[in-house]
């Protein structure tokens, strides 16, 4: 039986934790989010014994800045928006287990709106937040629209989660989908936006983590699907950034794991984007301490999503990787960190800025 509402703000912080059901190897992290709940918690579940049965509805709620969410088991589908009003937004699964509470929904790029026209890729995302100092844990963000069902759409970007504000983390999520899963973006082209992500589950196939927000993913597993719509590889492509040039750090990807269901050597690990919104980007990957799988193409990693933006004039680097998709045949293929600029990438050195953010203390 899912806690109810009482359960949880009547319990306190060690009691709540054994509410929420997220057990003895998770007590640190339970009891660190329970502390929070207070006052300004509220509670969904499916079943009506929430304060609401709809995320958005709770969203819309909110009594202020800091405020928690608690989602008990269940499928939601619905969209999404978290308002920069919301700072500060706590988004929590109830059991610790991100495959117990499912945000979703299957629109894409171009599924026409009921207004008319079409929805276009961020139009497309099940959740999109905006808020600053946004986190979520234990939580599924899911896009489950299907190349197959609909032959006709052409745009076929279906975003799982679009983020946006700053100081935004990610803590044992999941997210779903197919083409463009994460958008890991900010607010504006001049305007920076740090996102951190921990043992977090990403999966798709075409440029499924993406934007131009300046994102760390630490210990995530990054899965590249099989198609069965191709003929031949690629099949798609992992990361696709778009680091504005005056932003000194863009994707980090640090002791992750990057499997895959699809042929050995079917996807690049990335391909960079200059989107035509700006065209003076300078896209920024660095994968590092990071096992790559063998569907990873070794020979050949990286692709160009434009023959004018030869991602060999981007900001690609590699260090320290293993497993057969890291082997290295042509240096020129892979560009690799010295040990000197490897000190520089991490996540403190990406993350931290003026403010000394540090999301993963305490994860």
């Amino acid at each position: 039986m899912a806690p109810t509402r009482r359960d949880v703000l009547t319990a306190g912080a060690a009691g709540a934790a054994a509410a929420l059901g997220l057990g003895a190897a998770g007590a640190p992290r339970a009891r660190a989010s329970a502390g929070r709940l207070g006052s300004r918690a509220l509670y969904v579940s499916p079943d009506g014994r929430g304060d609401f049965t709809s995320v958005q509805d709770a969203v819309d709620a909110v009594p202020g800045p800091g405020a928690t969410i608690v989602l008990a088991p269940g499928t939601y589908r619905e969209a999404v928006v978290v308002p920069a009003a919301a700072q500060g937004l706590t988004l929590l699964g109830a059991t610790g287990d991100p495959c117990d509470a499912v945000i979703v929904l299957d629109r894409a790029n171009g599924t026409p709106k009921p207004t008319g026209g079409t929805y276009g890729t961020s139009g497309s995302a099940t959740v999109t937040t905006q808020a600053a100092d946004f986190t979520a844990r234990h939580v599924t963000f899911a896009n489950d629209w299907l190349r197959a069902d609909h032959p006709g759409v052409t745009g076929t970007q279906a975003v799982a989660i679009k983020v946006q504000g700053d100081r935004s983390a990610f803590h044992h999520c999941r997210f779903l989908g197919h083409q463009d899963t994460l958008y890991a973006d900010t607010l504006a082209v001049d305007v920076f936006a740090r996102q951190y992500y921990r043992d977090c589950y990403a999966e798709g196939d075409v440029d499924f983590v993406f934007g131009r927000a300046t994102a760390v993913f630490d210990h995530c597993r990054l899965h590249t699907l099989d198609r069965t719509d191709l003929a031949a590889p690629p099949y798609g492509f992992v990361f696709a950034p778009s680091t504005t040039a005056p932003d000194p750090h863009g994707f980090l990807a640090t002791g992750c794991r990057v499997t895959s269901g699809a042929p050995d050597a079917a996807y690049k690990l990335a391909r960079p984007w200059v989107p035509s919104s700006d065209t003076t980007a300078v896209p920024m990957l660095t994968v590092r301490d990071t096992w790559l799988g063998p569907g990873i193409d070794a020979a050949q990693p990286y692709a160009n999503m434009s023959a004018d933006f030869p991602w060999q004039s981007m900001r690609f680097r590699e260090y320290a990787n293993s497993g057969p998709g890291a082997h290295v045949t042509d240096p020129a293929a892979r560009p690799q960190l010295t040990r000197q600029e490897a000190r520089s990438a991490t996540p403190e050195a990406y993350l931290a800025g003026a403010d000394g953010w540090a999301p993963w203390r305490g994860r």
